[in-house]
């Protein structure tokens, strides 16, 4: 787009240079107007017209040359704050997992309710990637910090066994079998929240479904795929796509 704008500047500029210092142009494009029926002034009113011009178009062309991208107010500050912890990660500072929630608190009816089968879940984060391991605990300590949520790791790896059996239980859980999900590799986790000493996973709250959209906006900063985004939409779902070993 510059180059382009560049390009039109210049011409206007030369474009006017030559109907000054060449006279008998003016009177030959005037006639080739003519010819198409098309009126020109000639003479002293056509420099007055191009310089017209020159002067209508040329300050907005030099103008969108010059100036820079419009960012929204707040979204360079947040993205500048969620760079800067990209860096410091990738500098080598090593962000340590929560300590493990009691198991019993994953076996409750109101969890049952909303996520069944959750009792059999690994919530190992030894067994993740390290680097998606490390990226999705920098996706805590923002929610945490910048937006006062309190995330909980449901599950993480998950064996072929487990993948196949929850698709057994139909579209509804999962349409993938073994192998064809990111978590067989430890590239996948689901999360949810923790509130007053409680796990809090369906989105019909509003404060969580508030939760899961910064959830997913904090995640997809981070180069991570948020679930919250497919048609069959999983909110606490996260993952990193790349080649898988």
């Amino acid at each position: 787009m510059v180059p382009v704008l560049l390009f039109l500047s210049f011409f206007c500029v030369c474009f006017v240079a030559w109907m000054l210092m060449f006279p008998h142009n003016r009177t030959a494009l005037a006639d080739v107007a003519g010819r198409l029926r098309i009126r020109l002034p000639v003479g002293r009113h056509a420099l007055l017209v191009a310089g017209l011009m020159l002067a209508v178009c040329l300050p907005p062309l030099l103008a969108l040359t010059a100036g820079g991208r419009v960012t929204l107010p707040g979204f360079e500050e947040q993205g500048r704050s969620v760079n800067i912890q990209i860096e410091a990660l990738l500098k080598g500072e090593q962000l340590v997992p929560p300590q493990p929630l009691p198991p019993a608190m994953f076996t409750t009816a109101e969890v049952e309710l909303v996520r069944p089968q959750l009792a059999g879940a690994s919530r190992n984060w030894q067994l993740l990637d390290a680097e998606f391991a490390q990226r999705l605990l920098l996706v805590f300590r923002i929610m945490r910090e910048k937006h006062g949520y309190e995330m909980v790791l449901l599950e993480g790896y998950r064996s072929p066994e487990r993948q196949n059996q929850l698709a057994a239980a139909g579209p509804h859980v999962t349409n993938a079998r073994a192998f064809q999900s990111y978590h067989q590799y430890g590239l996948a986790s689901d999360c949810a929240f923790l509130r007053e000493g409680k796990l809090l996973i369906s989105e019909k709250d509003p404060w969580a479904m508030r939760g899961y959209q910064l959830y997913g906006e904090t995640a997809e900063a981070l180069g991570l795929t948020w679930g919250g985004r497919w048609t069959m939409m999983d909110f606490g779902h996260v993952e990193l796509r790349r080649a898988r070993r």
